[in-house]
């Protein structure tokens, strides 16, 4: 087929001017001050709302579990 009727270029960027990607907007955990996606728990200590949801100590070694704990004590000290 051929085109019968070619769309000019102001009506090709009103078309595409919807096409545009908007940013993610990231919110600060209320817990650990990390950067955390909005309807989500926090993957660096398992909050969701202000409640534990995950544990995070669960599945780490022995050695790590100590480094995670203090590493969050810190930060809570901080806050």
């Amino acid at each position: 087929m051929v085109i019968r009727m070619r769309h000019t270029r102001a009506h090709t960027g009103n078309r595409r001017s919807h096409h545009a990607l908007k940013g993610t907007a990231l919110l600060n955990c209320k817990k650990c001050n990390e950067p955390v996606l909005p309807h989500i728990a926090c993957k660096n200590c398992g909050t969701y709302k202000g409640k534990e949801i995950i544990d995070v100590l669960k599945k780490l070694s022995k050695k790590q579990r100590k480094k995670k704990e203090k590493e969050l004590e810190t930060k809570k000290e901080a806050k």
